[in-house]
Protein backbone atom coordinates (compact mmCIF):
# COMPACT_ATOMS: atom_id res chain seq x y z
CA UNK A 1 0.00 0.00 0.00
CA UNK A 2 1.51 3.60 -1.44
CA UNK A 3 1.55 6.30 1.62
CA UNK A 4 -0.36 9.05 0.70
CA UNK A 5 0.30 12.61 2.13
CA UNK A 6 -1.65 15.58 2.49
CA UNK A 7 -1.68 18.71 0.41
CA UNK A 8 1.62 19.88 2.50
CA UNK A 9 3.40 16.57 1.56
CA UNK A 10 2.48 15.69 5.20
CA UNK A 11 2.00 11.92 5.73
CA UNK A 12 -1.09 11.32 8.19
CA UNK A 13 -0.46 8.27 10.29
CA UNK A 14 -1.56 9.32 14.02
CA UNK A 15 -5.65 8.63 14.45
CA UNK A 16 -7.20 10.71 17.29
CA UNK A 17 -10.89 9.44 18.72
CA UNK A 18 -13.18 10.66 21.09
CA UNK A 19 -16.94 10.62 22.15
CA UNK A 20 -19.42 12.82 21.84
CA UNK A 21 -23.06 13.58 22.43
CA UNK A 22 -25.67 13.46 19.60
CA UNK A 23 -26.28 17.42 20.11
CA UNK A 24 -22.70 17.65 19.90
CA UNK A 25 -22.46 15.74 17.38
CA UNK A 26 -25.08 17.52 15.41
CA UNK A 27 -23.34 21.06 15.89
CA UNK A 28 -19.85 19.78 15.19
CA UNK A 29 -21.65 18.54 11.82
CA UNK A 30 -22.76 22.36 11.63
CA UNK A 31 -19.96 24.35 12.25
CA UNK A 32 -18.13 21.40 9.60
CA UNK A 33 -20.75 22.38 6.81
CA UNK A 34 -21.10 25.59 7.25
CA UNK A 35 -16.62 26.58 7.50
CA UNK A 36 -16.92 24.26 3.87
CA UNK A 37 -14.19 22.49 5.12
CA UNK A 38 -13.62 18.70 5.85
CA UNK A 39 -13.88 17.70 9.36
CA UNK A 40 -10.20 16.60 9.48
CA UNK A 41 -9.10 20.05 8.44
CA UNK A 42 -11.49 22.00 10.85
CA UNK A 43 -11.01 19.59 13.70
CA UNK A 44 -7.13 20.31 13.39
CA UNK A 45 -7.84 24.22 12.83
CA UNK A 46 -9.81 24.40 15.72
CA UNK A 47 -7.05 22.45 18.18
CA UNK A 48 -4.69 24.75 17.11
CA UNK A 49 -6.78 28.00 17.60
CA UNK A 50 -6.41 28.79 14.30
CA UNK A 51 -8.86 31.11 11.90
CA UNK A 52 -11.95 29.26 10.24
CA UNK A 53 -11.71 31.07 6.58
CA UNK A 54 -15.05 30.04 5.05
CA UNK A 55 -14.79 30.81 1.25
CA UNK A 56 -17.92 30.89 -0.40
CA UNK A 57 -18.72 28.19 -2.90
CA UNK A 58 -22.21 26.42 -3.78
CA UNK A 59 -21.54 23.57 -1.05
CA UNK A 60 -21.20 26.44 1.30
CA UNK A 61 -24.07 29.05 0.60
CA UNK A 62 -26.20 25.87 0.69
CA UNK A 63 -25.23 24.85 4.01
CA UNK A 64 -25.86 28.27 5.12
CA UNK A 65 -29.46 28.16 3.21
CA UNK A 66 -30.49 24.98 4.61
CA UNK A 67 -29.44 26.27 8.11
CA UNK A 68 -31.25 29.33 7.95
CA UNK A 69 -34.43 27.42 6.56
CA UNK A 70 -33.96 24.78 9.63
CA UNK A 71 -33.63 28.34 12.37
CA UNK A 72 -36.77 29.42 10.56
CA UNK A 73 -38.88 26.56 11.33
CA UNK A 74 -37.36 26.67 15.00
CA UNK A 75 -38.25 30.63 15.09
CA UNK A 76 -42.32 30.15 14.24
CA UNK A 77 -42.42 27.10 16.61
CA UNK A 78 -41.54 29.27 19.27
CA UNK A 79 -43.73 31.74 20.81
CA UNK A 80 -42.34 33.27 23.22
CA UNK A 81 -38.90 34.99 23.39
CA UNK A 82 -37.57 34.01 26.46
CA UNK A 83 -38.08 30.34 25.09
CA UNK A 84 -34.93 30.31 22.62
CA UNK A 85 -32.77 27.76 23.68
CA UNK A 86 -29.10 28.46 24.09
CA UNK A 87 -28.44 25.92 21.22
CA UNK A 88 -30.54 27.93 18.78
CA UNK A 89 -28.83 31.39 19.62
CA UNK A 90 -25.61 29.92 18.76
CA UNK A 91 -26.45 29.02 15.78
CA UNK A 92 -27.70 31.96 14.77
CA UNK A 93 -24.76 33.59 15.98
CA UNK A 94 -22.64 31.29 13.85
CA UNK A 95 -25.01 31.75 10.74
CA UNK A 96 -24.87 35.35 11.05
CA UNK A 97 -20.80 35.26 11.93
CA UNK A 98 -20.21 33.59 8.59
CA UNK A 99 -22.76 35.65 5.97
CA UNK A 100 -20.88 38.60 7.97
CA UNK A 101 -17.38 37.08 6.99
CA UNK A 102 -18.74 36.09 3.31
CA UNK A 103 -20.40 39.63 2.79
CA UNK A 104 -16.99 41.26 3.40
CA UNK A 105 -15.11 39.26 1.72
CA UNK A 106 -17.16 39.37 -1.73
CA UNK A 107 -17.50 43.44 -1.04
CA UNK A 108 -15.99 45.34 -3.90
CA UNK A 109 -14.68 49.48 -3.20
CA UNK A 110 -17.23 51.28 -5.05
CA UNK A 111 -16.06 53.07 -8.32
Amino acid sequence: MQKRNDGKGRWRNKIVSFRMSEQEWDELNTRVKLSGLSKQDYLIMRCFEKDIVVVGNPRVYKALRDEMNSVLVELKRVSDEALLSDELLDRLELITVTMEGLAIKNSYPAR
